[in-house]
């Protein structure tokens, strides 16, 4: 998602998408996050408790958003290399760490 989200903003600094309609920046969009549901959607019902799964839905939500705040990081790094990451990124890492432990807490 990370990537159908930020990605053509990269494209249109690179000059590519420039001269593209609203509408064909969101098709673009979308069919890059297609892939990304046709995993995630399975992976969802999988791991879900109440299909046989080890994860309630919160702890399912709450993986999904450290994965995608992990990846943007790491794309954000490498598409946008302006963007650099401070102390206080470190920080929210340490949060969303926290966050993790506490959902995840018997």
């Amino acid at each position: 998602m990370t990537f159908a989200w930020y990605g053509h903003l990269k494209l249109q600094q690179a000059g590519i998408s420039s001269n593209w309609p609203l509408i064909g920046i969101i098709a673009f969009s979308w069919v890059i996050a297609f892939f990304e549901y046709c995993c995630q959607v399975p992976a969802n019902r999988i791991g879900f408790i109440g299909n046989g799964g080890p994860f309630s839905l919160v702890q399912l939500k709450v993986i999904q958003e450290c994965i995608s705040l992990l990846v943007f990081a790491v794309i954000a790094n490498m598409i946008f290399q302006h963007q650099a990451l401070h102390w206080n990124h470190a920080a929210a890492f340490l949060c969303l760490i926290a966050a993790v432990y506490f959902v995840f807490m018997k």
